[in-house]
């Protein structure tokens, strides 16, 4: 609580120095960031209020990342959320459009509307002031979107994941679509690691055409507890998922592969994900959070930690069944696969054990790796695992879509998900943090490739037209380094 208490009047305490300055960037950036989107306006004159909000802010880029620090109560935060990634968030909802269109063959606009039935009422006051916020923050940078359509884009992995399966089997007969298995992740502790501490490491796989998740977000809320996590311009939640918070607890998660299952009366996942970090003061009382009104969306592996205690655990939460591990000494890890039979069996369609699947592929990686570093893990180790290039079904050191650093663009024989040659899918980022910089609030980062390996968008696309649908949402990402973030850090 000390350490929290002092971040708190850190940030109120530099918050008049910054003024001056930072009200001219604001000025600055309604002159020259227009937005390019058919809704795009010309950006509001500032009310003395909103101005003193943004003060309070601060938006500044490094290694392909962008840091966001916003604070004080929803309404407030919202809109330095919305007016700072104003340009970013209108791309992220614009791709999310075209990548839902495509996949489903409907319109943005009719999700929308199912997205606001489905959840109307069951986003707690503060998410909706916040969300509030964001949507009044983009309209006076010049952007003009609606509450709705913000739900249904924060919703977007349970919409078209989970729930949209089921709805696709009311028009059109055959098996629901396979859920994507994304992300790589472990976390250790005790004689597993060479400080005794926790060390927990996430890499994010993804299609590379909605891989937008390149903010570092710093939350420091009126009410509750500070937040440094990873997420989407837009979004209250993470996504990817990959926070610490001034409670002590750090987390991740990778998904249950082929979850079948949502209920349309529960909870949405990422107002329950945002609550439960924010609220949560233990191990325990995030799973609560999590647990409460569980809508089976968005159904994962959570791998968390209490840098305090040097406790961990693992959440396998299902829309049936739910698995529930801890432990002080050993460690868990996450590939797509889940580890509680119950789930495995009644509430997915993996085998577990055909390797050729990238899921299977990449648990037995990660087996391989906790036995070859157990006593010895620690932040550098991590971030060779999140980089790791060796198939285990090959056999051989090969990037490809089963390996913990994942090159769908590179794989011209995938089983399973994604199921296409040369899909441009994979590991698109990297964090890896242990108990002595998470009590500092801070993690280390790679945008891209976990690896560092560059992507080329144009070259890509030339080479591979199938996918010239994806032409005007498709972007590059260089090479770039691991890159340290602490919340309250300046410019």
């Amino acid at each position: 609580m000390e350490t929290a208490n002092r971040h708190r009047l850190a940030s109120k305490g530099t918050t008049r120095n910054r003024m001056r300055g930072r009200l001219l960037f604001i000025l600055a950036l309604q002159t020259v960031c227009p937005l390019f989107h058919a809704a795009s306006s010309s950006p509001q004159p500032l009310m003395e209020t909103q101005k003193t909000w943004l003060a309070g802010a601060n938006r500044h880029e490094k290694s392909g990342w962008i840091y966001l620090h916003i604070e004080g109560p929803p309404r407030a935060r919202g809109f330095q959320h919305g007016f700072l990634l104003a340009k970013e968030i209108e791309q992220g909802i614009r791709a999310t459009r075209a990548d839902w269109e495509y996949q489903s063959g409907m319109e943005w606009g009719w999700l929308v509307g199912k997205a606001a039935a489905m959840f109307h009422g069951k986003i707690d006051a503060e998410n909706l002031a916040e969300m509030n916020g964001i949507v009044e923050g983009l309209k006076a940078a010049g952007f003009s979107t609606f509450l709705d359509e913000l739900v249904a884009y924060n919703g977007i992995m349970e919409l078209a994941g989970y729930w949209w399966p089921q709805e696709r089997k009311k028009i059109k007969d055959g098996p629901p679509g396979r859920v994507r298995e994304s992300c790589s992740a472990f976390i250790a502790t005790g004689g597993m690691t060479s400080g005794g501490g926790v060390v927990l490491g996430h890499n994010t796989i993804g299609g590379y055409q909605s891989a937008f998740a390149n903010v570092i977000l710093d939350l420091a809320p009126e009410k509750g507890r500070r937040i440094l996590m990873q997420a989407t311009a837009g979004w209250i939640h993470s996504g990817t998922d990959f926070f610490i918070t001034d409670a002590g607890l750090v987390g991740a998660e990778t998904t249950i592969g082929g979850f079948e299952g949502f209920d349309p009366k529960g909870i949405p996942e990422f107002v329950r994900m945002r609550r439960a970090t924010q609220d949560a003061g233990s191990i325990d009382e995030w799973c609560a959070v999590m647990k409460r009104g569980n809508n089976g969306g968005y159904a994962n592996a959570w791998l968390l930690g209490d840098v305090n205690t040097g406790e961990i655990a693992r959440l396998e939460l299902g829309l049936k069944h739910t698995g529930f591990e801890r432990k002080k000494d050993g460690c868990f890890i996450g590939s797509n696969v889940a580890e509680n039979l119950k789930i495995l069996r009644f509430e997915t369609s993996v085998s577990g054990t055909d390797i050729r699947e990238n899921n299977v592929s990449r648990r037995v990686r990660w087996k391989q790796l906790m036995a070859q570093f157990a006593g010895r893990i620690d932040v550098e180790s991590a971030k060779s695992f999140e980089a790791d290039h060796y198939d285990t079904y090959l056999e051989e050191y090969r990037p490809d879509i089963r390996t913990l650093c994942a090159h769908g663009e590179l794989d011209r024989d995938p089983r399973g998900w994604p199921d296409s040659p040369y899909s441009p899918t994979g590991t698109i980022d990297a964090k890896v943090v242990d108990s002595k910089i998470a009590k500092r609030m801070t993690f280390t980062a790679r945008w891209g490739s976990a690896c560092g390996m560059a992507f080329d968008a144009v070259k890509f696309l030339a080479d591979h037209p199938q996918f010239d649908w994806m032409k005007d949402i498709l972007q590059s990402r260089p090479s770039e380094p691991w890159t340290e973030f602490t919340a309250g850090e300046e410019k």
